[in-house]
């Protein structure tokens, strides 16, 4: 759907008139114009009426040059008709055709400047359009909340911005306005049909007309259908090649190929489908819209002829009235194409609305907190949370207190909250009212841009965007020094072995990070978050990946680094926490135990057990 479609206006007019085939890309604009789209995509009046509002005077402009193009095309017939009276007349001379066809040529220069004109004009506010509206769509997906695309593929997403928004701009920058260039066309030339040639002949020829809209109300709403479920479909299929293809590795290892091909096939063939339904009423629409518009033709030829024969008209006016009715197929057959332009971008529309109504779980505060920086004061009191659509709370009645400039370690069995505190105190989800303060203010209260930018955080799944090394480190913002990139390096415990590739910091990691090992990944994301030269470090189970000597020379550097500072350390490895001025161990979603190493192990509970399990594991892996 990148390209422009294609119509048979230059088929339609070559019936009646040669010389002035038409293509068109049609505009729209003004206020009617925004109240016929915001019929055509309810829901959506107010973002369709700031575009059309944006780009009115390019549109106005473009009409301009159409409206122009159209008169100027208007002319041409009743040229012939006069060159037709003359010959019959034999009054026309050598430099009278050598005139017809000087003039003709000359409307044909004027028509080509003028379709380029209003071209430019309209396709080019149409794909600003699209471009704008492409912007919105990504930004609106930023700004929604981290429990979103939890619940709503990443194909899907994609898919809004490859296919529906390219049908939107259809819409906008073909389908709706060729349908004012056709009714300019009928108004105009059934006026010369009238005054020029017969009222009796232009009746009789228009008869077909009611015809025309049974059909094209009857598949406009089934075309609208069919279409949705297309662009469905494509999501679907979208989504299944962009999982298979993320997760390459894993599927070659399982070795997986043929059975994962048997199930794109399956999204591809239900893509395939669903798309010929379209086709089969489309194909149908466009045929039977055509027909309709033929029998104007048989109509003409019939009676238009016998009056010829009569008398009645001249046969000057016949060939006049077959040019106009020539221009008449176009507008005929356009209703059919815009029809089908609006219904498809209608479809597409009503899609990208139920993003734009999602609105994020997470905003900024009314009233922020008057902080200009974090010190890392932590106050938890009575925090229980649920995950939106669970029945099951994911923490009970947590109650902590972390002074700045303390390190805090979270232990415990898989599930039993430790992530959910992280994500809580970051506001990727949101603590109830009254539970979790920092500095003395209530989280809720903080303005976003200040709290992410004051804390350092590396997630247990590490991402690693398709560039170098560098850019990775540094992507916490722009301005970061080498210098600092590589401080930032060596804190991590990786600039050894990022000097050891050919070309450094330069190195491409690929998609991912895939050209660095599990333990690389997971110290260029450290990085990452050190660079910030944060006030609140949180390492939730981050260093899993690194062998146990790496792992205490990074902790061993964190604890200088971060001496006055707040860390939390989130951890399986009880190694990595003996170190910490306090230990809480979540059992369940509760913190279970609490205390500093020594202590932990002197009630012999949760923690003394997890030590020992963890000890005898050491020791079977030393032996071995």
């Amino acid at each position: 759907m990148g390209q422009e479609a294609d119509h048979p206006g230059s088929a339609s007019y070559s019936r009646g008139s040669p010389v002035f085939g038409c293509h068109r890309e049609q505009p729209f604009c003004g206020q009617a114009a925004s109240a016929a789209l915001a019929a055509r995509f309810p829901g959506g009046h107010a973002v369709l009426r700031e575009y059309l509002l944006r780009y009115w005077r390019r549109y106005v402009t473009g009409i301009f040059w159409l409206f122009l193009v159209d008169g100027l095309q208007l002319v041409t017939p009743r040229l012939l008709g006069k060159m037709t009276d003359e010959l019959t007349a034999g009054t026309l001379t050598a430099r009278g055709i050598l005139f017809y066809v000087g003039l003709i040529m000359g409307i044909a220069v004027a028509i080509a400047v003028g379709r380029y004109f209003w071209r430019m004009a309209i396709q080019g506010a149409a794909r600003e359009i699209e471009y704008n509206l492409r912007n919105r769509l990504y930004q609106h997906l930023q700004r929604l909340s981290s429990n979103y695309f939890n619940h709503h593929k990443t194909g899907d997403l994609m898919a809004h911005a490859t296919n529906d928004i390219p049908a939107v701009r259809q819409a906008l920058g073909q389908g709706v306005v060729m349908a004012f260039d056709a009714l300019f066309l009928t108004l105009v030339t059934v006026a010369l049909m009238i005054r020029t040639v017969n009222l009796r002949l232009t009746v009789v020829a228009l008869l077909p007309l009611p015809f025309l809209t049974l059909v094209v109300t009857s598949f406009g709403r089934l075309i609208h259908r069919r279409f949705r479920r297309v662009q469905e479909a494509f999501a679907t299929l979208t989504d299944k090649a962009q999982e298979d293809l993320s997760g390459i590795r894993v599927l070659k290892t399982f070795v997986q190929e043929d059975a994962e091909l048997g199930n794109f096939t399956a999204c591809n063939q239900r893509y395939v489908d669903v798309n010929m339904r379209l086709v089969r009423a489309s194909g149908l629409f466009g045929p039977l819209v055509q027909f309709i518009s033929a029998l104007s033709f048989v109509v003409l030829l019939g009676y238009g002829g016998n009056m010829v024969l009569s008398g009645a008209i001249t046969l000057g006016d016949f060939v006049a009235f077959n040019s106009y009715l020539g221009l008449l197929v176009w507008p005929m057959m356009a209703v059919g194409w815009v029809i089908n332009m609006l219904q498809r971008g209608s479809a597409s529309w009503d899609r990208l609305q139920v993003i734009f109504r999602e609105q994020p779980e997470i905003v900024e505060p009314a009233n922020p907190a008057p902080v200009t920086s974090l010190r890392g004061d932590i106050r938890i009191r009575h925090l229980t949370f649920t995950y939106p659509g669970s029945s099951t709370p994911a923490l009970v009645d947590i109650n902590l207190d972390v002074p700045a400039g303390h390190t805090l370690a979270i232990v415990g069995r898989t599930g039993s909250g430790k992530s959910t505190l992280a994500s809580l105190l970051l506001r990727l989800y949101e603590a109830p009212p009254g539970t979790i303060f920092l500095d003395g203010y209530e989280l809720r209260t903080w303005p976003l841009g200040l709290l992410r930018e004051s804390i350092g955080y590396v997630p247990q799944e590490n991402f690693l965007f398709s560039d170098t090394v560098a850019r990775n480190v540094a992507f916490a913002g722009e301005g970061f020094s080498r210098q600092q990139i590589e401080e930032a390096a060596r804190w991590a415990q990786l600039y050894d072995n990022i000097m050891e590739f050919p070309q450094g910091f330069e190195t491409l990691v690929g998609e991912r990070g895939v050209t660095l090992s599990g333990g690389q990944k997971q110290r260029a994301a450290l990085a990452r978050a050190l660079i910030k030269n944060p006030r609140l470090l949180i390492l939730d189970d981050c260093l899993s990946a690194v062998d146990t000597q790496t792992e205490s020379l990074i902790l061993q550097r964190l604890r200088e680094i971060m001496a006055e500072r707040t860390s939390i350390i989130i951890s399986h490895r009880l190694l990595s926490v003996t170190g910490a001025d306090e230990i809480i161990v979540l059992d369940g979603g509760r913190i279970a135990e609490r205390g500093d190493h020594a202590s932990l192990l002197r009630r012999r509970g949760i923690y003394y057990q997890m030590w020992q399990r963890q000890l005898l594991e050491e020791e079977l892996a030393s032996q071995e």
